[in-house]
């Protein structure tokens, strides 16, 4: 199936219900929009907005109650498990704001890490990791653990990782939301470089400074889309 009009990502009428003891939790109320291939957008909102909750779906780290989500031209909805985990591996890169990097691995073997479950054997892995670190600026860091790194070097650890399976989309959730002002415009200039170069990069973020980054912000509110900024 190919993509539908050029979107990369489709989102059609979904609907994510949580059951709270005998409370039902709508976190998204009848979302519909799509994401173009090369695009760069933030979904902003306050708390319990769902915007969360929207992120882990586009990741495929959860399922919509309702609705249907197209992901390259896959509709997540009637995979299972292992098919949900290959398209995930083949199709997106993660960001987290906490890093999730593995503290008894150096720079180098984290970056490894998407390429084994690809099946790469350990020479190539090992040329292409530090590819990926001198493309962002960690060349001379790739022996060091993520303990002797600063937060802005642990992050662009994180990116390298995020690009090593060479997605289509890159997610990240508060990228810069554990650094300081400068270290933060660094790593959003970083992916602004990585969406020139083609990639699609989705975030959530609450800082509008961030937001601005984008070309479209989706602001979201009580489940639902309440507006869309785009520049030009």
């Amino acid at each position: 199936m190919g993509e539908d009009n050029g979107a990369v990502v489709l989102l059609e009428d979904v609907h994510k219900e949580y059951q709270m003891g005998a409370e039902t939790v709508r976190a998204l109320d009848g979302v519909s929009m799509s994401f173009a291939r090369g695009a760069f957008c933030a979904i902003m909102g306050p708390s319990g907005s769902g915007k969360s909750t929207m992120l882990n779906l586009l990741g495929c780290l959860d399922r919509p109650t309702s609705g249907r989500y197209l992901l390259a031209g896959h509709d997540v909805s009637v995979m299972d498990d292992n098919a949900l985990s290959e398209l995930r591996l083949r199709e997106l890169g993660f960001i987290f704001q906490s890093f999730n990097l593995i503290p008894q691995l150096t720079v180098r073997e984290n970056i490894e890490l998407p390429l084994f479950y690809l099946g790469w054997d350990a020479v190539r892995c090992e040329k292409h990791a530090l590819e990926l670190a001198a493309q962002v600026g960690l060349a001379d860091r790739v022996h060091h653990r993520p303990t002797e790194l600063s937060g802005g070097q642990q992050q662009r650890v994180a990116i390298a990782r995020a690009l090593a399976n060479d997605p289509k989309i890159l997610l990240a959730d508060e990228p810069t939301g554990n650094l300081d002002t400068a270290t933060g415009e660094q790593v959003m200039a970083l992916l602004q470089e990585l969406n020139q170069s083609g990639k699609t990069v989705i975030m959530v973020t609450h800082e509008p400074e961030v937001a601005a980054y984008a070309r479209r912000r989706v602001h979201m509110r009580d489940g639902k889309i309440e507006r869309i900024e785009e520049d030009g």
